[in-house]
């Protein structure tokens, strides 16, 4: 089983085009996707993330645009033909079928021979870890293992798409994490493209080659997990991708990828590339956990805890700052480094390699 290339071209859809409730559910995206590689459309409810991944399973048609698979267009395919396999969050298995029944329906509907589709069944279950299931029913079944057989029936046709609509959401977050780890493991070892869609942050991090953040119906920006999370287009994706502060600053010097940009009235260089100009009007984006609380003028700024929240880990303190804006500090291990309370005044020392600026 391998990946195939998929590309995007100007894709839009519009429901109830012409009407007065007519809505623009995509918005002219345009995105490649490597053969063998997992990418995750990620966003908040009803930014398009979900419609996309229709269009591309064949269940939407596109209002404008096209949809090609190694080359060829299948904009206008029907799903059974366009080679992809879509794995859905509410499972859609059969109830009054086995494990093995559901998991042989789409070779059955192929008219594959006997003898093949039992020797698919049992790879695809052996893969999945359902082995010696066969006979039971779906309502006898946990939801992870319903999961693992919705898996199990997508990956039998062998398609060169695996397309995943948040799948994970009916678990309890102890499954997921295991369950995700298994469809991540399943889609390097086959080497399979996957699309997966989720609104879940996290989720999208730990399995994710590359992360398309949606918003809209647009793409704000394309990158593996780190770019995202470290070099963020704009104040979305900054904000939806874990927690960020934010904070005025205006550029003191740029030059070979050198910015000098003053911020709580000191100046502070770090390394960023991108064409800043002197005195433009910038925002720096601080993760909470870019910084180290120091003591008192040891560090960029002082501050002084409003509120500490512990939960065993990490100790999270949201602290007001001596020039009266607001910081979100996350402190791992607080055990090793002590529990700060409210009322403690403190030093706050930005880690300059964490530190991202945004052109306002």
């Amino acid at each position: 089983m391998a990946g195939a290339d998929i590309f995007l071209k100007n894709l839009t859809k519009i429901f109830g085009k012409g009407t007065k409730k007519e809505v623009l559910a995509v918005d002219n995206v345009t995105m490649e996707i490597e053969g063998g590689t997992m990418v995750t459309l990620l966003g908040p409810s009803g930014c398009g993330k979900t419609t996309t991944l229709r269009m591309i399973a064949g269940f939407e048609h596109p209002t404008a645009g096209d949809i090609y698979l190694e080359g060829r267009k299948i904009t206008d395919l029907p799903p059974q033909k366009r080679d992809t396999a879509m794995v859905f969050q509410s499972y859609g298995l059969f109830p009054h079928m086995t494990v093995f029944q559901n998991v042989a329906y789409g070779l059955k509907v192929r008219r594959l021979s006997r003898s093949e589709i039992k020797r698919r069944v049992a790879k695809a279950l052996e893969l999945v870890g359902l082995e010696g299931l066969e006979d039971r029913y779906p309502g006898q079944l946990s939801g992870g293992q319903q999961q693992r057989v919705a898996l199990c029936r997508a990956l039998v046709t062998e398609p060169k798409v695996l397309l995943f609509d948040e799948p994970l959401s009916n678990l309890d977050a102890k499954l997921r994490k295991g369950t995700r780890e298994q469809i991540r493991n399943l889609q390097q070892e086959l080497g399979i493209t996957a699309i997966y869609v989720t609104h879940d942050q996290a989720e999208a991090m730990s399995i994710s080659d590359r992360i398309a953040v949606m918003n809209q119906g647009r793409v704000e920006q394309v990158g593996d997990p780190n770019e995202i999370y470290m070099r963020p287009k704009n104040r979305f994706v900054a904000s939806f991708i874990g927690e960020a502060n934010f904070f005025r600053g205006r550029v003191s010097s740029s030059q070979d990828r050198k910015v000098t940009v003053e911020i709580f009235g000191k100046l502070i260089t770090l390394e960023q590339d991108g064409n800043f100009e002197i005195g433009e009007e910038v925002e720096a984006v601080i993760r909470p956990e870019a910084v180290d609380l120091v003591e008192v003028n040891e560090g960029d700024i002082n501050g002084e805890v409003r509120f500490s929240h512990y939960t065993g880990s990490i100790a999270t303190y949201e602290i007001k700052l001596e020039n009266g804006e607001e910081m979100e500090v996350v402190v791992a291990n607080p055990r090793e480094k002590g529990f700060l309370k409210k009322g403690d005044r403190v030093g706050i020392s930005l880690h300059r390699q964490s530190l991202y600026l945004l052109k306002e």
